[in-house]
């Protein structure tokens, strides 16, 4: 299942909080790429759609879409915030 790191969670949380008033708002991954070379989009949604697998916390809730989620399984999302305020996620395998 991915995992997020601490910072990935936070960048995350706060992300949703404020672009969403909804309590059931997440972070939404979907995949936007091929099978060959696979790309995800990341979203604020009101709720998870159907089929999505919901994994987080408290402190924040992570849609993946079915084809993203196996895609994903065996990675960990770390994010971070450029001096301009830019965010940048990144994936990395987990560790053994």
């Amino acid at each position: 299942m991915l995992t997020l790191t601490e910072n990935a969670n936070t960048i995350a949380a706060t992300i949703v909080a404020q672009q969403s008033t909804t309590p059931d708002a997440g972070l939404r991954i979907h995949s936007s790429g091929t099978e060959a070379e696979p790309r995800f989009a990341v979203t604020i949604a009101p709720t998870p759609e159907p089929g999505d697998e919901v994994i987080g916390d408290d402190e924040i809730r992570v849609f993946l879409e079915h084809a993203a989620a196996e895609l994903l399984n065996d990675k960990v999302l770390d994010a971070s915030v450029d001096e301009q305020g830019a965010v940048s996620f990144t994936l990395l395998p987990q560790p053994v």
